[in-house]
């Protein structure tokens, strides 16, 4: 029986490599491509991501790959976004002024507040490992058979917020604030953390999409 495949959107940003390491790690079969009839064709899509969203998107459209990654979505296929990739997912972000993403979750990219909720000034961007407590069922989720609060690698200073709370399913505190780590909408998945990056419990994560 052949080895789940997941192919990794390479439009020229993201963490690539130690995604693909991550995959091959956990038994799938990685592939990386901009190619839109290789992405049409995908089983399942990783978008990945580091840097700043415009600059990330501006790379998306300039690729190509907005569309084709858009109608992959309402194929019902499964497709993780991982840290500014999950970010991507959502309609808005408001890093640098307010930028339209792939609106594949409704809802906004918002920063993280620089000051804790007693007023002291906290490090931004915010980095390294956090519990993650569950906020929705985790069952026949990228969580399924992780308890809450099992830690998680994070470096970002903004998180996605969806419209739906529904759509929220992992959390973390940081400075007394809610930051939102694991979002998702039917077959749609966000990590604001770094499951590639987290140990057993992230390589368990991947291990989860690749049986979706």
């Amino acid at each position: 029986m052949n080895n789940p495949t997941a192919t990794i959107v390479d439009y020229g940003v993201g963490n690539m490599m130690s995604v693909t390491s991550a995959i091959d790690v956990v038994g799938g079969t990685p592939t990386m491509s901009n190619d839109e009839d290789i992405i049409a064709k995908a089983d399942r899509l990783i978008l990945p991501g580091v840097g700043a969203f415009k600059d990330a998107m501006n790379d998306m459209h300039a690729s190509g790959l907005v569309e084709p990654v858009r109608e992959f979505a309402k194929s019902g296929r499964p497709i993780l976004g991982i840290c500014l990739g999950a970010q991507m997912l959502l309609s808005t972000s408001e890093e640098f002024g307010l930028h339209q993403g792939l609106d594949l979750i409704k809802g906004s990219v918002i920063k993280i507040p620089d000051v804790d909720t007693d007023g002291d000034q906290q490090r931004i961007p915010h980095v390294g490992w956090q519990s993650l407590n569950a906020v929705n069922n985790w069952n026949s989720t990228v969580l399924d058979g992780l308890k809450p609060g099992v830690d998680v690698y994070f470096v970002h200073s903004l998180h996605p917020v969806p419209d739906d709370p529904d759509d929220v399913y992992g959390s973390c505190q940081y400075g007394g604030h809610t930051i939102n780590g694991t979002i998702g909408h039917d077959n749609i998945w966000g990590c604001q953390f770094h499951p590639e990056k987290s140990a057993t419990s992230g390589l368990a994560i991947l291990r989860n999409f690749l049986q979706m």
